[in-house]
């Protein structure tokens, strides 16, 4: 029996709208289990040329320059945002109103009240709507998951996050625009506070509950660049560089820090957890690997002997870790890019069965409320509440 299609309507065409266009052709040939098929209906961009370009190397059947017709198109049952933050929530509403299913780019809105009318809108309408918060789904990070809700790290005392590059160090980087609309607050909202921390808190959140107070600092070094679409210099509105304090709702402490003026690093992205019973810790840079030390036995409850107490770090690319059954054989790894293949296998087997998949528009509208909350503290210097709930 022939599978359904699942028609996906792509707004975007830069780097994330790559990265989800290859999932979702990819899905299929490894998770053949799911009972739809994603087919590349649609793509949108204001550039046509680009456009073109775009739509023909990855197979998308038709083109629009207006996302309007993508979100009323009869042929279309999925709307995947990939476009900068200020545009999420416009079309997000509409596609819930369209009676569309949504995949949405991080962070959900420029604001916690674009994003609470977002979440309005999905719930009302009853569409499945997930944010693509890929960093939950690389295998030794759902590893990780599963060794907590194992009960295998006891009290927790601490959490640690960074991440960090170095591509806005020259003042010569100019901002807005297609390429470099990160910079433009107007486009972007924050600065590495949504677009680098929001993945940090998201991954937190998941792993060690609500994050509900924090203190912040921020900077923004380059204080005026070149505005690409304006050729004028104008001032700077993002933070460059962001770190703070959290307190969880379970008690523990959390330090975050993010910057893009860290010279050598790329995309060094790191987590670490440390309980009574056991400590985790993860690099983006060996993402095959999760570490782990183990103090205290899970089936025993006894201490480890101390002769072979130490750090652990686990492969993970057998059949029993998650996703790697769909993979190649033990010990062959998998990258970045399969991140977003599994999520789309999960939204395809969530929307085929009737199931959210997480982090849905509530979830991501938790971390929202921290970012504000964030960028609420630099400026006041306080503690602030975040309000995130899970």
């Amino acid at each position: 029996m022939a599978k359904k299609p699942l028609r996906i309507g792509m707004v975007g065409y830069g780097f994330m709208g790559r990265a989800h266009s290859n999932g979702w052709r990819q899905v299929e040939r490894f998770f053949p289990e799911l009972g739809r098929v994603p087919v590349l209906q649609m793509a949108c961009a204001r550039d046509e040329g680009k456009l073109k370009a775009f739509a023909d190397a990855w197979g998308y059947t038709q083109t629009t320059t207006d996302w309007r017709q993508v979100v009323e198109s009869p042929d279309v049952d999925v709307v995947d945002i990939c476009v900068p933050n200020n545009l999420h929530a416009e079309i997000a509403s509409a596609a819930a109103k369209a009676g569309k299913a949504i995949t949405c780019e991080k962070p959900l809105a420029m604001t916690v009240a674009e994003g609470e009318q977002m979440v309005e809108a999905v719930e009302a309408a009853k569409v499945p709507a997930m944010v693509w918060y890929n960093y939950r789904r690389v295998p030794a990070v759902t590893l990780a998951k599963q060794l907590v809700d194992e009960g295998r790290m006891g009290k927790v005392f601490h959490y640690r996050a960074n991440f960090l590059q170095d591509w806005t160090i020259s003042p010569d980087v100019p901002q807005g625009g297609a390429g470099v609309w990160r910079l433009d607050v107007e486009a972007a909202g924050s600065g590495v506070t949504g677009d680098l921390l929001a993945h940090n808190i998201d991954t937190a959140m998941w792993l060690n509950g609500p994050i509900v107070k924090v203190v912040a600092d921020t900077e923004t070094f380059v204080k005026e660049r070149l505005h690409v679409e304006t050729k004028t210099k104008k001032p700077v509105g993002i933070d460059d560089a962001c770190a703070f304090l959290a307190r969880f709702a379970n008690g523990s402490m959390g330090l975050f820090e993010s910057t893009r003026y860290a010279r050598g690093h790329k995309a060094l992205k790191t987590f670490e957890l440390n309980g009574e019973d056991a400590s985790f810790s993860f690099d983006l840079h060996d993402l095959q690997y999760l570490n782990f030390f183990e103090y205290k036995s899970r089936q025993t409850g006894e201490k480890a002997e101390g002769h072979l107490t130490g750090w652990r770090k686990i492969h993970v690319t057998n059949g029993e870790h998650p996703y790697m059954s769909h993979w190649w054989v033990p010990g062959l790894i998998v990258g970045y890019e399969h991140s977003f293949v599994h999520a789309c296998a999960d939204f395809v087997a969530g929307f085929d069965n009737g199931s959210a998949v997480r982090p849905d528009f509530r979830d991501a509208l938790q971390t929202q409320k921290v970012c504000e909350a964030v960028l609420r503290s630099a400026k006041s210097g306080q503690w602030e509440e975040t309000g995130a709930q899970l």
